[in-house]
């Protein structure tokens, strides 16, 4: 590229997803990064894009909604630009009414209706005759939402690598910054600056069984995330104390307890372990904006358990400051 605009580094969600935002509008973009396309927590299995519960409201949570609405025709337009699939679907999700926590589940569908905007529904209903896809059900009700997601977390950076591609942008594994530019560097970049964020070890299971068109399942803290491709996943530990990415008998546990939890994948096969260091800012809310740490530079990070889900909105606020000056990011997100 003769003239560089925008300056990303780091090649994961967010750095991708503001590198193609900031392409689409026409700007030149490059992104840097020596390990490679997805190589940290965005090249995961999971892809578990869920709302937050829908009370004590606010900025974080209003600003995923926007993104989770946002989300079908955004990833639809990745796809559209890279020929390449994501494994988006807006599946929806099922979980267990704790015990004793019917009314507070109802009150809750009746927070939803309000937040929501009519766009999406939580509703609470009887376990009874939902089959087998669905979670062991204590006081025999459940959950169902329908604004939970999907998306294959590695598919998904391809796609997006490729529509950066595709739209005159460059993937490099160094280069010259240029123009103005904006660190998406995980856990690796949080920890640069004393008590902005740190990293968290997460593992998670590929098992082998077709459930493409069925919603994801929530129990016990444990995600059950069905693939278009005919696999499931399994996600995740959440571990602050970790020696090495290497996967161990946690991830064992996990997939012990997911069993117990889902009797139907009794029999299905391990395909895959992931084990990876996810990016935890102190707040657990995304940083975005100016970087204080590096004057005139930007900063998105902190996608911990929520960069997907929380991508395309990142993108379009990330693109309207660097590009338009427009600065609509929410106090919480900001980074001084």
């Amino acid at each position: 590229m003769a003239t560089v605009d925008i300056t990303v580094m780091g090649a994961g969600v967010f750095g991708l997803s503001v590198a193609y935002a900031c392409a689409l509008r026409g700007a030149r973009v490059q992104v840097i990064d020596p390990a490679g396309v997805g190589a940290g927590a965005s090249g995961g299995i999971v892809g578990a894009l869920a709302p937050h519960v829908p009370e004590n409201w606010s900025d974080k949570k209003a600003f995923q909604l926007d993104s989770l609405l946002m989300a079908p025709d955004w990833w639809a337009g990745v796809s559209a630009r890279s020929g390449l699939a994501t494994g988006y679907a807006r599946t929806g999700r099922l979980q267990p009414v704790a015990l004793a926590g019917l009314e507070m589940a109802r009150q809750r569908a009746v927070a939803a209706g309000n937040l929501w905007r009519g766009q999406a529904e939580w509703t609470v209903i009887p376990a009874q005759g939902t089959g087998d896809w669905a979670p062991v059900a204590p006081d025999g009700w459940l959950i169902h939402d329908n604004l939970s997601a999907r998306i294959h977390p590695r598919r998904a950076v391809a796609a997006l690598a490729a529509a950066v591609l595709a739209l005159g942008g460059s993937i490099v594994p160094d280069a010259d910054h240029a123009g103005l530019v904006l660190w998406a560097t995980g856990h690796a970049g949080l920890a640069t600056v004393p008590g902005l964020g740190a990293g968290e070890k997460g593992q998670a299971a590929l098992l082998r069984f077709p459930a493409p068109d069925q919603p994801q399942l929530f129990a016990d803290g444990v995600h059950l995330v069905p693939h278009d491709d005919g696999t499931v996943a399994i996600g995740s530990t959440s571990e602050r104390d970790w020696d090495d990415l290497a996967t161990d008998a946690r991830l064992d546990s996990l997939i012990a307890r997911a069993r117990a939890l889902f009797p139907m994948l009794a029999d299905a096969p391990v395909l895959a372990r992931w084990a990876g260091i996810r990016p935890r800012s102190a707040s657990r809310s995304p940083v975005l904006g100016l970087w204080p740490a590096r004057p005139g530079q930007f900063i998105a990070n902190g996608g911990f358990k929520i960069g997907f889900g929380m991508a395309p909105k990142v993108a379009e606020v990330m693109a309207d400051l660097m590009l338009d000056g427009r600065d609509a990011i929410p106090d919480g997100f900001r980074a001084g």
